[in-house]
């Protein structure tokens, strides 16, 4: 039986109000039903941005954990980061924040990490992706333009991929297309087959 077929004998939680992680799973064939989850954002300071990226997933994981009352439940959660220069860049507070960012992001490599947690039964596992984006040189008026018709002040850095500022602002992207848009859906599909199944299904 093939692996997707299989899944749905599970109740696989997507702990996330993200449409795009939602598009991604269902794009995927991914059998899962969405909850919202509330967890801090905060984190401390001296982690290094994979772990801060894993902490905040596992965050929201252990926010509905009660799910996971029956043995047929999983949860998948996952959190998205920027960091450029060593510095991890949230989401804006607003439309000055955003542009100041965008600036700093043009014609420069950044790295979108995104940590994910797949909880069942007892495990909570914890892994995370990076992925290299390297933007061309933005004008003033490319910023203010995607800012005033896109405002993606929901986004960690500013920005969406799979949105203008991505088709017509990318150079280039070195990893994992899908960890950039919030899920590294690969990796995911993997952890699922050796968590749930030890690899033994195709």
């Amino acid at each position: 039986m093939h692996f997707l077929e299989e899944l749905k004998s599970f109740d696989i939680i997507l702990a996330s109000q993200s449409k795009r992680r939602q598009e991604l799973m269902a794009s995927a064939g991914i059998p899962f039903r969405a909850l919202t989850t509330n967890s801090s954002e905060e984190f401390p300071d001296g982690l290094l941005p994979q772990d801060v990226a894993m902490m905040l997933a596992r965050r929201k994981a252990e926010a509905i954990s009660q799910e996971l009352h029956n043995e047929k439940t999983v949860i998948i959660a996952a959190d998205t980061i920027v960091v450029f220069q060593g510095k991890i860049l949230n989401k804006p507070s607003g439309y000055e924040h955003a542009k100041t960012m965008l600036t700093s992001l043009s014609g420069q490599m950044h790295k979108v990490i995104t940590g994910v947690c797949i909880a069942h039964q007892n495990t909570f596992r914890g892994i995370y992706e990076t992925t290299l984006v390297y933007f061309k040189e933005l004008s003033g008026q490319e910023i203010d333009y995607y800012l005033t018709n896109f405002r993606p002040y929901d986004k960690a850095g500013s920005y969406g991929i799979q949105e203008w500022i991505g088709l017509t602002g990318v150079n280039r992207i070195e990893g994992s297309y899908t960890n950039v848009v919030g899920l590294p859906v690969e990796r995911v599909i993997t952890e699922l087959k050796n968590l749930l199944f030890g690899a033994e299904v195709k």
